[in-house]
């Protein structure tokens, strides 16, 4: 009895030994999906990837890109992520990478998930770099409405100790950068999704660049949305980048291909619903018969198309009056 009795004990703690390993694993790889794990993209180059998923507490709105580049003198990073906890822990990957301090941040646009965690650079001695225009969403209702809503939303990673943080330098028009030997171009390029004159894009010399993830509702809002993308991709094209990163989503191998497919979806989306406003067609007839084939591997297209798509019939619906 005393033998079974062994036996069993020591079957059942090689099973919840057995049980724990296995729960640990399962708690590293679901820590990692939420965690900044940097990149080597190029030589000295780095990304992290946020998940193509709409922000929440359970993510910590890590649903944003962000970059870095290791020069001579210091590092330079594109973006602070959606949170002040996912900055700290960028910082901390930068430092087991370099123990270079982190010069600048130069901000694409202000939208939260690509600025909460700014507070945490600027208390490493950063300076942020944006576009001028991007300070009036800064100063206006609609961004402290945006981050009062995030403290609910996304608590305890958004709270009352996470704030807005405005730029350092502002800059009007192209801008050049140089740390460490390495010239970093700063290119305003219009609106883009931000859905006002903030957007900005910004390049590396040799490495860092954007592409534009699928477009938000209110990018959608004017007929000539797509020209600012057109300026973009004739941009690029003249740059002759080899590999592109985003704001979200994978890298790209081919960054002036993706602004025209972006700029395609735009059109799409006012061809077909537009053709269905006129033709007075209800809305979830014209989406269910709408040939999305073309750009269903966009970053967030399920998660977003459908708000598009139905934010672009109502506008539509609007100008045919």
């Amino acid at each position: 009895m005393r033998m079974y009795c062994w036996k069993l004990r020591r079957a059942l703690g090689q099973t919840l030994a057995v049980g724990l390993l296995l729960a640990a694993a399962l708690h590293g790889a679901a820590r990692a999906q939420d965690t900044p794990l940097p990149e080597l993209v190029a030589p000295g180059v780095w990304m992290v990837q946020g998940q193509s998923a709409m922000g929440s507490s359970a993510n910590r709105n890590f649903i944003s890109n962000a970059g870095f580049v290791v020069t001579q003198e210091g590092v330079v990073v594109i973006d602070a992520l959606g949170s002040p906890a996912l900055a700290e822990e960028l910082l901390a990957q930068i430092r087991r990478i370099t123990p270079l301090p982190v010069r600048h941040v130069i901000l694409t646009h202000y939208h939260a998930d690509h600025i909460y965690g700014l507070q945490a650079f600027k208390a490493a001695g950063a300076t942020v770099i944006a576009h001028r225009a991007a300070g009036e969403y800064l100063n206006s209702e609609t961004a402290a409405q945006r981050l009062k809503a995030s403290r609910e939303e996304l608590f305890p990673w958004i709270d009352e100790k996470t704030r807005l943080v405005g730029a350092d330098r502002w800059i009007d028009g192209p801008t050049s950068l140089t740390v460490g030997g390495v010239e970093f171009r700063l290119q305003p390029v219009g609106p883009s999704h931000a859905g006002r004159p903030g957007g900005l894009r910004a390049v590396a010399a040799h490495a860092v660049r954007r592409r534009p993830r699928l477009p938000r509702p209110r990018a959608l809002r004017r007929p000539g949305r797509q020209r600012p993308l057109d300026r973009r991709a004739g941009h690029l094209a003249r740059l002759r980048h080899r590999r592109g990163h985003s704001g979200h989503g994978p890298a790209s191998k081919s960054a002036r291909a993706d602004l025209e497919l972006t700029r395609d979806y735009l059109v799409h989306l006012r061809k077909t619903m537009g053709e269905a406003a006129r033709n007075m067609e209800p809305f979830e007839e014209a989406y269910a018969k709408a040939d999305w084939s073309r750009f269903d591997k966009l970053p967030l297209f399920k998660a977003a198309n459908r708000i598009n798509a139905y934010n672009t019939y109502l506008l539509m619906e609007h100008e045919a009056k």
